[in-house]
């Protein structure tokens, strides 16, 4: 399981004989699933090339505070507000003297007194830098801000001498900074989800389509990021940003919809929030369609079925973990377990349209889950953002039971 997914991992490079471990750290972060950028002090870069940095991370390497190119890409502000995690690795005297004063004289200490992240620091030095009380005090007055330190080790070091200092194996290093994060409910766990409504054309002007905002999957989609999941949302068309952390499919109409789902698949968890249009015109004509003078005041639409997304998903070999949504405006728990029956699913969330409060476009929901049992379990009115929350820890809660 790759413990450190999307996890959004700074790595200071300090000038040390250790900064030749930061490459192989790079490749362990990225084996588990983090992003990494590199901010590299001067005197790492003599110890190690920036170029080799960047062929590792993928990414350009950050090295200096004033450097107009990078401040016009992503600047030290940016990057400090990006970071989940600045691990300084090797983190040598110098560098832990200067960040225990406060200082900002360089791209590295000015990106730790600007983040909100978790810092942790990799000793590596000579045994005798390690004992002496100066680096000592430093390091205590670092934890009780708390940053985190992750070693040293003792053994031979490159001076010849012997005992604590060494700076951790790129291995050990990836498990700290995994051990930083809680493990979450959908870590690991790939959840695709439709949202928002779809459009069938009429003619190259005209379309039917119905009042949904998106809201709701959208906000499902931001719970199962924070859950630790990696997340596919498939959209009709909305005016809503994307969620960070999140790939976004836009699509307009069912059949669109379905061959974005079935190309998102196999998945773990499917969530059908979409309000998707069960009908099309049968026949969309070439251009506008005018008014019929000999056809009175009536214009007649044959229409034909769309494909059932959600069942196709539902009734396939490798099936996920399926839900979905029953938006109804009369016998809300009734339909929404007939449902729930047909489609084969494995959980049900109804919600009463025609509240004004609770309905399209409404910032706030309350919703009833059904389960393959018909337990019902109810989220009375809150934000949308809330409701969201609640629905992915009980599909959690679903899958741990799997």
């Amino acid at each position: 399981m790759q413990r450190l997914y999307r996890k959004r991992i700074v790595l200071g490079v300090g000038g040390g004989i250790a900064a030749y471990k930061s490459a192989e750290l790079v490749r362990r972060l990225l084996d588990q699933g983090a992003e990494v950028r590199v901010v590299m002090t001067r005197g790492g870069a003599e110890f190690i090339t920036p170029l080799t940095m960047q062929a590792l991370s993928g990414h350009p390497v950050h090295l200096d505070l004033l450097d107009p190119a990078a401040e016009a890409a992503m600047g030290h502000i940016e990057l400090a507000k990006w970071a989940d995690l600045v691990l300084i690795a090797p983190a040598t005297a110098d560098l832990i003297a200067r960040l225990a004063q406060g200082l900002a004289n360089d791209l590295l200490t000015t990106l730790v007194l600007a983040t909100d992240a978790t810092v942790a620091l990799a000793p590596a030095m000579n045994q005798a830098m390690w004992r002496d009380p100066a680096t000592q005090a430093n390091l205590h007055l670092l934890q009780s801000r708390d940053m985190k330190v992750f070693g040293p080790a003792a053994g031979s070091q490159a001076c010849g001498d012997i005992g604590l200092g060494r700076m951790l194996e790129a291995t050990e290093l990836a498990q700290c900074a995994a051990d930083c994060f809680q493990r979450q409910s959908l870590t690991g766990k790939h959840v695709v989800i439709t949202a928002g409504p779809t459009q069938e054309n009429i003619d190259p002007v005209r379309y039917i389509t119905n009042h949904s905002s998106g809201k709701m999957g959208f906000a499902l989609a931001e719970a199962a990021v924070e859950a630790g999941a990696r997340v596919t949302l498939i959209s009709g068309p909305v005016h809503l940003p994307t969620p960070d952390r999140v790939q976004r499919i836009d699509v307009v109409s069912a059949r669109d919809m379905l061959a974005a789902c079935e190309a998102a698949t196999p998945c773990d968890v499917f969530i059908a929030s979409a309000a998707v249009a069960d009908y099309r015109p049968e026949v969309v004509a070439p251009q506008k369609l005018k008014k019929d003078p000999t056809n009175g005041d009536g214009l007649l639409l044959q229409m034909v079925r769309n494909p059932d997304i959600l069942a196709t998903i539902a009734t396939r070999p490798d099936r996920p973990f399926s839900v979905g949504f029953a938006a109804e405006t009369e016998h809300l728990l009734d339909y929404a377990a007939r449902k729930l029956k047909d489609k084969n699913l494995d959980l049900i969330v109804a919600n009463d349209v025609a509240n004004p409060s609770i309905g399209f476009n409404s910032e706030e929901n309350a919703v009833s889950l059904i389960d393959r049992g018909l337990n019902t379990t109810v989220f009375t009115q809150t934000s949308k953002g809330k409701i969201a929350r609640q629905i992915v820890s009980f599909i959690a809660q679903r899958l741990d039971q799997v």
